[in-house]
């Protein structure tokens, strides 16, 4: 009788964050209420029961997360992140290698998308479900597109197909652990890494509220998600 369908989640969380600035520790590790934005994170993909496990992907000097009180024995973290986002998570598929089997499902969440809500995360596990070549949350693209030229508008382009890329993306466990093993330098998420292999994910509705924390205008936007959400304490 064939096992049933794992789903596992891996967080990148080696980043230090650059384009926030004004901080003196990474992103991650900002407070957002009385959590870190990290631990938001990682309490959103513990949201859906059908989450095996939550793998945090942190740089091998980082002790930060050593803090944390943590409550769920499904939560590890692993001290092998890398250079960049794709060689983290290449690093941690690889860490966690021989607890896998290449058909469980993984979730690559980043760290800095505090406030994914359970409703998107089931969304995206009951649709992509047993697809091959995955699938990620994605919002069609709202904005006029312009394409920019020494400071000037060069061309207006076409949105009616554009869609902006969110977490979390899902993945077999093999598929992906091989579309990083080749050179990341130009993988700047898991799908990118999946359709250089020949794949087409599917792209499933995630929402606005679903942002990255990149500046310090999003953190702002992100407490305010949080406590509308009533997960600010």
């Amino acid at each position: 009788m064939p096992r049933p369908l794992r789903y596992i989640a891996l967080i990148p969380a080696a980043g230090i964050g650059s384009r926030m600035g004004g901080h003196d520790v990474p992103k991650q590790y900002l407070a957002l209420g009385d959590r870190t934005m990290l631990e938001h994170s990682i309490a959103a993909m513990l949201s859906d029961a059908r989450i095996d496990a939550v793998f945090v992907v942190v740089a091998p000097t980082d002790t930060r997360w050593s803090e944390f009180r943590l409550d769920d024995e499904r939560v590890e973290f692993l001290p092998v992140g890398g250079a960049s986002r794709a060689e983290s998570v290449r690093n941690g598929l690889i860490a966690i290698a021989a607890r896998t089997d290449d058909d469980d499902r993984v979730l690559v969440h980043d760290a800095a998308r505090p406030c994914l809500t359970e409703a998107q995360l089931g969304r995206l596990i009951d649709e992509v479900g047993v697809d091959g070549s995955g699938g990620l949350l994605a919002i069609p693209l709202a904005d006029t597109l312009k394409r920019g030229e020494e400071g000037r508008v060069g061309m207006t382009l076409d949105r009616a197909s554009m869609w902006c890329a969110q977490t979390p993306q899902l993945f077999r466990v093999g598929s992906l652990r091989a579309a990083l093993s080749g050179a990341l330098d130009t993988v700047t998420d898991e799908s990118s890494a999946m359709e250089r292999a020949g794949h087409a994910p599917r792209l499933i509705l995630g929402g606005a509220s679903n942002l990255k924390v990149t500046t310090p205008e999003d953190l702002v936007l992100a407490r305010a998600i949080l406590g509308e959400q009533g997960r600010l304490a």
